[in-house]
């Protein structure tokens, strides 16, 4: 992941990066404000790390530029003395996270976690809306498909009016309308009929030349009361519901729209009549009125709170949940409903969308009813009219406030099930190298290796029960158990730890330690487990690697001013950058069914327990470097 660091600080802005780089992160920095902008504009980080006060353009203005520019961008405030208010600021305008200097490791470490899992769960989010969105988004084209054709009979009347210089076609008959589903026919002022298309034909006879009243029953069967007659005595169309006889006398209902059809003079020469089946716009009112029904059952039934909004995010509609859970809205202010505020939302994605046509996301904090906080993802699509032209837009928010909660408390059980693994695995590891050293006394018939291989399997089954213990109770958030100890001891004990495992697979386990490494206060049991850990990957390394015929693992250990670096260096296969990127990530690993994907992701934990640092190099087929310093 990508991490943006502002600070007009030199020195911070080195210390943090070494920090983040060594955790796999990718980090650009910028003194300023200004140019931290422009490195967002170009590189576009997930992730922004700045100081909440710099010369010129301060923290929390920044935060205001970001988010304006790209919303889902997470970003994090480091706080100085007295910055309280500001910090509460800066969460206000949607700041992810606050840190108070001097950044600690492992305070850093878990602000950007947070931040990793926030971005994570947008992109699960975004993919569960998108499918509600495409659900809902075909029950509207079938409704409005059913609308478009229930309006199609006014349309007719519209188009009538371009025919008036058509008086040629009479002629030939009303081809033009042979293709539409009504009675079409072309009537003078004296009401006979001059043409009717097919399916007047087929319905009614063939009557060009008869009266065109004469099919009606009633009042309307006479020259003056015809849907005709008053289109000619008014020039006006008309709309009327009829009853028309057919061939054989029997009655059907029918709605007969008529439109005037002018000659140069401006007087109505012929009138266009059209008749629809009754029954027929009776049944599509029927299927549109089901339609409204399953649109509004699939709208009220949805698993989020959704909500249609005007140009003024004003409630044009809302559905059950979001009544139930807000109040009856329809008509109100969305900022209202959701936050009890007097303005928008920083950010609001339905302004955004009114103003661009394309879709947006947020997350935010609302208050329902009771007034307890609950926190939704945010997500808009317009709504258009014919004309292409955005009349609304829908806002779906999905309720993830018990996603929230269960996140945390699966952290928690990761760190437990993978401190617990572990930690016994690395013993177990030195158990193995114990019993290689009795079954090699045996062969060798000596007793005294033999007794010093029992020996040592004895102190490791007492180790490994201190270790069980000492994880239980790490699990209820125990510190670190620091003691002095010679780091030269320590080293030397892992090293023994983990040569009989090397030396069976063949693998070269080369020592390098100084002896004048001095004493540091550290948890042995904790920093043995990562060491050993991070040894036993590789030896696996080298065994995966079938291009070299010799394989060597060199483990140095060497002190500086102030603590001691320990390398572990192999010619194994090597990692590709992408792998590089992720490795000290939770649940990630290479070895598949063989790996739990928590190793590194301890070792790394109990590196940063320690207050150091550590980092890793790699080139695929060449072998890989890791680097660990531990403070004194």
């Amino acid at each position: 992941m990508r991490v943006l660091i502002v600070d007009d600080e030199a020195g911070i802005r080195k210390v943090v990066g070494i920090t983040l780089a060594d955790m796999g992160f990718t980090v650009f920095e910028a003194a300023s404000g200004d140019e931290a902008l422009a490195v967002f504009e170009r590189e576009r980080p997930p992730v922004v790390l700045t100081d909440i006060r710099m010369p010129g353009m301060d923290g929390l203005e920044l935060l205001r530029r970001i988010k304006a520019i790209s919303p889902e961008t997470e970003v994090i405030l480091v706080t100085g003395h007295g910055d309280l208010d500001m910090a509460v600021a800066g969460l206000k305008l949607d700041a992810c996270d606050f840190i108070a200097k001097p950044v600690g490791p492992d305070v850093l470490e878990i602000a950007l976690r947070r931040a990793s899992d926030k971005i994570a769960l947008r992109e699960r989010l975004k993919s569960h809306t998108e499918n509600l969105e495409e659900l809902v988004r075909q029950q509207a084209e079938q409704l409005v498909g059913l609308e478009r054709e229930c309006a199609a009979k006014g349309a007719v009347e519209g188009l009538t009016q371009l025919i008036g210089g058509v008086a040629g076609d009479v002629e030939s008959g009303l081809g033009l309308f042979n293709g539409l589903p009504c009675l079409v026919s072309i009537q003078d002022r004296g009401q006979r009929i001059v043409s009717v298309n097919q399916l007047y034909r087929e319905r009614l006879g063939d009557r060009v030349g008869q009266l065109g009243y004469a099919v009606y029953a009633g009042t309307s069967a006479s020259p003056t009361e015809s849907p005709v007659g008053r289109t000619i005595a008014t020039g006006q169309g008309q709309k009327s519901r009829e009853a028309l006889f057919g061939p054989d006398e029997t009655l059907s209902a029918v709605m007969v729209h008529t439109a005037p059809i002018r000659g140069v003079d401006g007087q109505v020469d012929l009138v266009l009549e059209l008749s629809v089946d009754a029954g027929e716009v009776q049944r599509l009112q029927d299927e549109l009125r089901a339609t409204r029904q399953r649109y509004q059952q699939l709208f009220d039934e949805a698993p989020c709170f959704i909500t249609v909004q005007d140009r003024h995010l004003r409630i044009q509609a809302a559905n059950r949940r979001f009544r139930n859970e807000f109040g009856n809205r329809t008509g109100g202010l969305c900022y209202e409903a959701y936050c009890g505020t007097g303005r928008p939302c920083f950010g609001c994605p339905t302004i955004r969308t009114f103003e661009d046509g394309q879709s947006h996301q947020c997350e935010l904090i609302v208050r329902g009813k009771d007034g307890e906080p609950v926190n939704v993802v945010v997500w808009t699509a317009p709504i258009r009219n014919e004309a292409g032209e955005i009349e609304g837009v829908m806002e779906m928010a999905t309720d993830i406030t018990e996603l929230s909660r269960m996140q945390d408390h699966l952290a928690s059980l990761g760190m437990l099930i993978a401190s617990l693994s572990h930690g016994i695995k690395g013993l177990l590891t030195a158990l193995d190298g114990g019993v290689y050293k009795v079954n090699a006394g045996f062969r060798a018939s000596d007793q005294a290796m033999v007794q010093a291989g029992w020996g040592k399997v004895t102190e490791l089954i007492g180790r490994i029960k201190g270790m069980v213990l000492d994880i239980l109770f790490y699990a209820k958030k125990r510190e670190l158990q620091l003691r002095e100890v010679e780091a030269a001891q320590l080293a030397a004990q892992v090293a023994e730890t983990v040569a009989p495992k090397a030396d069976q697979l063949g693998v070269d386990f080369v020592r390098e330690i100084a002896q004048d490494l001095g004493v540091f206060s550290v948890d042995a049991v904790v920093l043995s487990a990562a060491l050993v850990n991070i040894l036993e990957n590789a030896v696996d390394a080298c065994l995966e690697d079938h291009a070299k015929e010799k394989h060597q693992v060199f483990f140095r250990v060497r002190p500086d001013a102030s603590g001691v670096f320990f390398e572990i260096e192999d010619n194994g296969i090597g990692m590709q950058p992408e792998t590089l990127a992720r490795l000290f990530s939770v649940f990630f690993s290479t070895k598949g069914s063989r790996g739990t994907g928590l190793g590194l992701f301890i070792a790394k934990k109990a590196v940063d327990q320690h207050g150091g640092r550590i980092g890793a190099v790699s080139e695929p087929g060449q072998g890989s470097t890791f680097r660990i310093w531990i403070p004194r």
